[in-house]
Parts: structure tokens; C-alpha cells; sequence
């Protein structure tokens, strides 16, 4: 199938990407700026822009689309609820998926399905109940707010396409969510429950969100609210257990309900709310959960101790004219920012080779380093390695692929990194790090361009 996705560059999204692809799936992507996009998508896609809460989507992005997957909405944990916040909470799911409605109205072939983000805050807090799909009757700011999203989601069956809307849990994995917030603390051996901790949490591992949205475009028998959790929920003092020995740490101190509402006012609302939330229906509709079970999942995340930055690139020249320029060690000044100084100082052979060292020098915010990498897989004509020996990270890996397609070549990066100090840094250094590499990849995807063109 042809595939749109909206939010793509997101967690959620950047994942579904990857698996979509596995699937053999063909994709085309929306989104805000297709610029900064080339370097936040892990895969190379068709790319249309789009601003979700003023305009309809272009229609040149329908063309041999036969589903949609609509995962646009605000981070509702990304800062205190405001009064501006929660208009932006709302206002992006609302206003993008009844933009989403409009143009599918006016397309005379339509996608066979759409499948849209929601949420199981719809529920409010549930206490001990179980919470099915029909019991969507929960209070709140948030209850309100999915209620909202889903009346634009489901208008879109009265246009005769397969509608689903999947009512996604508290996201577990690496790269974001709750435990981008909640690692550093744990690993430091400071975490524990919320409030009193029995309030359930209705987790799912990020790959099963991706999982569950590829399952519901491809099984045609599923439609309307689907809970998106794992089968196995835990209350919060259990989720704490479970993280502090996976991360063979205590996870004794809590966190007193009078403080988080001291200090996040509306939005501890949320995050001391129980919800009980039944996966029974995702489950006879045939899916398999890769994470069905706690320890398993947070195992997976938290023996993930890298950074791992993902990028691909198309460029109109043959593989034996695009790999020699991007092995040569020299050519690197021409790939990279003014602002880093960077400069080439010597290579121990004579060419590069498996086991070849380089340096170089470079500032990072007007710091100087020298940087040492070694020089590991060397495969020419596919792919080679560069591993920092000397330089500002605890560990830099970065793995160069490239392989023929659509008569050219793609360019594959794929960065594994950790920073210093890492239980200390990663919260408030790292999305610094992020933007700077984000920075840098984005200047060498256009001088790419220029070199070979796109």
C-alpha cells in the first residue's frame, strides 16, 4: 500500500516510518518543514508541506494513496497546562484532522482507511473500573479534548472510508516519551511511584504503537476506538518496581501527590489519574504484541543506553561516483559548517582502509577538541564506519550505507552516540546536542545537493 502519515518526524512516527518500510509499504509524508524533515526522518520519502491547523493538505499528496495515519497532536506532557497550552493541545488535533476531513471530502478517489491518534485520556480517571472502548465517558480537560479529536476523526466514515481511531497509552522507549523524563532520575537511584502509586498505568511500548497503527491499515475487519495498550497494565508502585530492578536501582522515594499538584498544577491531574484500559479488543482483531509484558519492555529501553540519530538521502549520481567522495577524509571540510572550524590534520595511510585512523579538529560553542576516529567495516561501494577515539563524546559510532535506487543513490547515516556523564547531562544537555547534530546533517544535506544534486 501507499501510505500518508502525518506527524512523521514525531516518536511515534519516525518508528512507524521504519516499519512501514519493513512491511514493504510505500509512504509519503506532511509536514510543517519539509527542510528540517530531510534530517528527522529516518528513511527516505516523499515529503509535501503542509500546516495543519490553517489549510487543507495538498492534494498532490493523495495521489495513489490507499491509507491514512494521522498522528499530528501537541505534546500534552511538554510543559505546564496554560491557558495558551491547552488551546494548542486542542486546537492542533481538532482543527488538523478537520482539515484532514476536508480534503478527503473533495478527493474523488479516496484512501480505503484512516487510522488516527487518540488517546485513553478520553477515560478520566477510571479508578479500579476496566476501561473497554464504550466507556468513553470520562471528565477532564483531556477527556474533553479526545472527545473532540475523535468527533473529527469519525466524521470521515460518513465519506465511506474505514475509519479507526487508536486510543494510545503512556508511550514507553528511548528516544521520547515518558521515559525520556523519568530514566535520569531512576538511574540515579532517586525514583519512585506518583502520589500513592496505586493508580494504574495503561503503558505500551512505542514499537507496538507503530505495530498496532500498521496492523489496523492492513486488517480490514477493525474499525472505530481501539485501546492501544499492552495486555498486561500495572498500577504505578509496580511500574516503579519494575524500572528500578531492571536498572538494578532502588525505587523507593516517592513523589507526594500535594507536591506534583504544588508544582504542575492541572497537569498532575493526568499523571495521578488511574485508568485500568483493556487491550481485548486489539488483541481478537489478530494483533501480536512484541511487548506484552513490563519487564520486557522497559528491559528493551533500558539497555538502550545510545542516542541513535537516523538519516537518508537521495542523490541523482551513480554509487561509484557518490561513494569514493564520501569515503575521502579531505572532503569532510566541504560537508561541514563554518561555525565548527573544522579542519582535516592527518591520516595514517595513505588511503582509507579498514583500521585507518584520522584526525581532525573542531570547536563546538567555541570550544576546541581534537577528534580521532578509527575506521572499522570498510566495505567499498557499500558501507564503512567511523568510531571516535579521541574527541567530546563518551561514544560516537556513525555508520555510512549507500546503495543504488531509483537510478541514483541513497545515502544512509546512522549515528549512536552518548554524551558525558550521561545520568547527568542527557535531561537538560542533550536536546542542545540534538539540535547542533540536526544542524550539521541538515548543512551536509545541502551541499549534497549542490555536489550531486537531488
Amino acid at each position: 500500500m501507499k501510505v500518508l502519515v502525518t506527524g512523521a518526524t514525531g516518536f511515534v512516527g519516525k518508528q512507524l516510518l521504519l516499519l512501514l518500510r519493513e512491511k514493504g509499504h510505500q509512504t509519503v509524508v506532511l509536514t510543517r518543514d519539509p527542510e528540517k524533515a530531510g534530517v528527522r526522518l529516518p528513511i527516505h520519502t516523499e515529503v509535501h508541506r503542509w500546516l495543519p491547523t490553517q489549510l487543507e493538505p495538498p492534494r498532490a499528496a493523495f495521489n495513489g494513496v490507499d491509507a491514512v495515519i494521522h498522528l499530528l497532536g501537541e505534546n500534552v506532557a511538554g510543559g505546564l497546562w496554560t491557558d495558551s497550552r491547552k488551546n494548542r493541545i486542542l486546537g492542533s488535533r481538532v482543527f488538523s484532522t478537520r482539515n484532514l476531513y476536508r480534503a478527503l471530502k473533495n478527493l474523488e478517489v479516496k484512501p480505503k482507511v484512516v487510522v488516527s491518534a487518540s488517546a485513553v485520556g478520553i477515560y478520566g480517571d477510571g479508578g479500579e473500573e476496566s476501561l473497554d472502548e464504550s466507556k468513553a465517558n470520562g471528565t477532564g480537560f483531556l477527556a474533553d479534548v479526545c472527545r473532540s479529536w475523535e468527533q473529527e476523526v469519525f466524521r470521515i466514515e460518513s465519506l465511506g472510508i474505514r475509519t479507526v481511531a487508536l486510543r494510545i497509552g503512556v508511550v514507553l522507549g528511548k528516544e521520547g516519551g515518558a521515559m525520556k523524563l523519568m530514566l535520569p532520575a531512576f538511574r540515579l537511584g532517586l525514583g519512585g511511584p506518583l502520589g500513592n502509586g496505586k493508580q494504574w498505568l495503561p503503558w505500551v511500548h512505542v514499537r507496538d504503537v507503530a505495530g498496532m497503527a500498521v496492523h489496523a491499515i492492513e486488517t480490514d475487519a477493525l474499525s472505530g476506538p481501539v485501546n492501544t495498550v499492552a495486555p498486561h497494565q500495572v498500577t504505578n508502585l509496580e511500574f516503579s518496581k519494575t524500572l528500578g530492578k531492571e536498572l538494578k536501582r532502588p525505587a523507593l522515594i516517592p513523589v507526594p501527590a500535594f507536591a506534583m499538584k504544588l508544582a504542575l498544577n492541572d497537569l498532575a491531574k493526568m499523571v495521578l489519574s488511574s485508568q485500568k484500559v483493556s487491550a481485548e479488543k486489539a488483541k481478537a482483531s489478530g494483533y501480536q504484541f512484541l511487548y506484552p509484558k513490563l519487564n520486557l519492555a522497559l528491559r528493551q529501553v533500558v539497555n538502550h543506553f545510545d542516542h541513535e540519530f537516523l538519516m537518508e538521502q537521495w542523490v541523482p549520481k551513480p554509487l561509484d561516483e557518490v561513494f569514493p567522495f564520501f569515503s575521502d577524509a579531505k572532503n569532510l571540510e566541504h560537508l561541514t559548517p563554518e561555525f565548527l572550524n573544522f579542519k582535516f590534520l592527518r591520516i595514517s595511510t595513505e588511503s582509507v582502509r579498514e583500521g585507518t585512523t584520522i584526525d581532525y579538529s573542531l570547536k563546538l560553542h567555541g570550544i576546541p577538541f581534537e577528534w580521532q576516529s578509527k575506521i572499522i567495516g570498510w566495505e567499498p561501494n557499500k558501507k564503512f564506519s567511523d568510531t571516535q577515539t579521541k574527541g567530546p563524546y563518551a561514544h560516537w559510532f556513525h555508520t555510512h550505507e549507500f546503495y543504488e535506487q531509483d537510478g541514483g543513490t541513497i545515502l544512509r547515516d546512522r549515528v549512536m552516540y552518548r554524551l558525558p556523564f550521561d545520568v547527568f547531562t542527557d535531561l537538560p544537555v542533550h536536546p542542545f546536542i540534538r539540535k547542533d547534530l540536526e544542524t550539521i546533517f541538515l548543512y551536509r544535506r545541502k551541499q549534497a545537493e549542490k555536489l550531486f544534486g537531488k
